[in-house]
This record gives structure tokens, sequence and C-alpha cells, in this order.
């Protein structure tokens, strides 16, 4: 036979295999059936890729000799390590992150009801309303498993802003607070802050404001102002400093070396000031130096300390501390922008004509 031949008549053979498997797993109560289901499709599998594979002569005679070469080619598949379920952690793990992402990334609808239902737009009003109860009641679950021993857990926030991002987290968490807007255990900060989002007086036809069924009220209304404050802040580190800020430590480091009347290092021969953990969260090499420009030291350096974590500012025990801040350099960008319009040229004349 040609060598086309032998692998049409080695295919053709675990097919037949495959068929007398199938007939024989039919007659197996279910239980049975379930337990050969992954074997059955595997082989299922190696038939379709005898279907398009070439083998050579050898190959094909050596495996047509055997009396089940299907039944050999799955003992042998058993026996090798493959990364079958890596693919599947990957693929659940993949998945996830796609449906997370979809739901972090939903917006926030900003109508009530009846402007849907007048516009034609019921269904983006109901994911959003979903999506917002469904937060709600992802930060009740968040604070009652990370709260004890009188003490929120920072792993609250992110377990509920990974699932709904903070526009939603924030949205919900400012309707709950306007809702509890005579509660005490609100704080006047919180308070304040609800008030600049814009939350969507949600009245239906019965006169119910429908945005009461994403309030946060499962729990002691100061845990969650206790969570909207750790909130607040973790947003704030996501954000790239302004140069007010930058300018808000400098003053802060600045004062502080201010306080200080003997050098505090180490080796005591330098005063040093440590750099606010905020500030190093949002800042980059760039901020630093910017940093470092606004402090009036020449001999001014950061760095860190062998058994104490952070950044620390350093200067020589005979720098004068009572300086003021440098002021900030104003940028060519800034130039540009406050140089006045060069005057426009004056219209020409008109020539007088002569009179002859």
């Amino acid at each position: 036979m040609s060598n086309e031949e032998m692998n049409t008549a080695l295919y053709e053979k675990m097919s037949a295999e495959q068929g007398k498997f199938r007939d024989w797993l039919l007659t197996q109560p279910p239980e049975e059936i379930l337990n050969h289901a992954y074997e059955y499709t595997v082989r299922e599998d190696m038939v379709m890729a005898m279907e398009n594979l070439d083998l050579s002569h050898g190959q094909a005679t050596v495996l047509l000799d055997s009396p089940s070469p299907l039944d050999d080619l799955y003992q042998e598949y058993v026996k090798v390590e493959t990364d079958y379920m890596d693919t599947i952690r990957d693929c659940l793990e993949s998945r996830a992150d796609h449906m997370l992402k979809a739901q972090r990334e939903l917006p926030i609808y900003q109508h009530p009801v009846t402007y849907a239902q007048a516009h034609d737009e019921l269904e983006a009003y109901r994911a959003s309303h979903k999506a917002n109860v469904a937060c709600k009641e992802a930060i009740e679950a968040a604070i009652a498993e990370h709260y004890g021993d009188n003490r929120l857990g920072e792993a609250s926030v992110a377990q509920v802003v990974e699932q709904f991002g903070y526009d939603r987290t924030f949205y919900v968490l400012a309707a709950t607070v306007r809702d509890k807007e005579s509660d005490g255990r609100i704080s006047r900060s919180n308070k304040e802050w609800a008030r600049t989002v814009p939350v969507v007086e949600d009245i239906d036809d019965w006169n119910q404001n429908r945005s009461r069924y994403f309030v946060v009220d499962q729990c002691n209304p100061g845990l969650t102002d206790l969570f909207l404050k750790m909130a607040r802040h973790d947003f704030l580190l996501t954000q790239p400093l302004t140069k007010e800020d930058i300018m808000q430590e400098a003053g802060r480091v600045l004062r502080s070396f201010q306080g200080q009347r003997e050098p505090n290092s180490p080796e005591g021969t330098q005063f040093m000031v440590q750099l606010s953990a905020d500030f190093l969260a949002r800042a980059g090499s760039k901020d630093q130096g910017r940093l470092m420009k606004m402090l009036p030291f020449p001999s001014l350096s950061l760095s860190t300390l062998k058994d104490r974590p952070g950044v620390f500012a350093f200067i020589a025990r005979d720098e004068n501390p009572d300086q003021p801040l440098r002021p900030r350099r104003a940028s060519v960008r800034d130039k540009l922008q406050k140089k006045p319009d060069a005057p426009k040229p004056a219209a020409p004349g008109k020539k007088k004509v002569q009179e002859r």
C-alpha cells in the first residue's frame, strides 16, 4: 500500500474502534457513561486529528499492527503531563477579568426612571440601577467581612472597587450620605463631599425615590463613614500630584526641619524628616525633584535608612532652617501663556492727496 493508503486505513481502523467504544458506552448506566465522558471526548479528538495527519509509512504500519491503536494512543496520552489545567485556569481568569472590566465600565445612568421610560432607555436604566444595588450589597458585605477588633481592614475598599470601580462606588456612597444627612455618625467632611456628587433624584410614578434602593443601610453608619473616608483616600493615591500638592508637602517638610533643635539622624550629624507615605505613593522622580527645588537647603538629599521604612530628607547640621520656600520657577509653557500678545502694527494711513 502507498503511504496515503496506509494513513487512510489507519484512520478507518481508529474510526471503527471508536464506533465500537461508543456502542458499548451507550449500553452502560448513566454513572458509567459520565465516568468515560472525558475518555470519549479525547478519543474523538484523536480520530479527528488522524483525518488530517500524514504519518510516515513506518509510523502508520506499527499503529495498524496494533489490535486497538486508538486505545493505545489514549493510554499513552493519559501518561503525558499537559498544560490542560493551566489552560482552564487561564480561561477562567480571563473570562472573570473580562466580566469585571465590563461591570466596572458600565455607565451610571444619569436620569430618573420617568426619563428612561419617555426616551426608550429602560434597558440602560435597569442595568445601571441593578449595578447600583449590587454595589451597595458589595459594600455591606465588605464591611461585614473586614471589620473586627474595632478596625475596618484596608482590603474592604479594594474588594468593592475591583468589582465596580470608583465611579459607581462613590455614586452609591454619595446617595447613602445624602440620605443620612441628619445622622451625626457621618462626618461633616463626607457630607460636604457628597453634596459635590451629582446624584439623580429618581422619583417614580408613585412618588418613591428609587435611589433609596441602593442606600447602604445594613451596617452601622459610622462604619459606612469610615469606609467612605478610606475610599476617598485610596482614590486620591491614584491621582497625579498637582503643583499645590508638592508645595504642601514641601511646606510640611520645611516646618518639620524648623521645629528641630538638634540633629536627629542615626549618626547625629544631620537633620532628617520623613516624607509622607501619601506623597511617595503618588510621586514620580520628577515630583521628588520639584520638591527638592522648593526646599531652600543646598545640602538637601533624599535617602532611605537600613532599618526604617520610607524615604527621608536630610540636611547638614549647619543649615539655617529658618528660610522660606523657594518660589517655583515658571515653566516655559507658563511663560508663553502669560506673555502678552505683541501689539498689532498700526494700520497704514491713507496718503493725503495733494491739491494742485
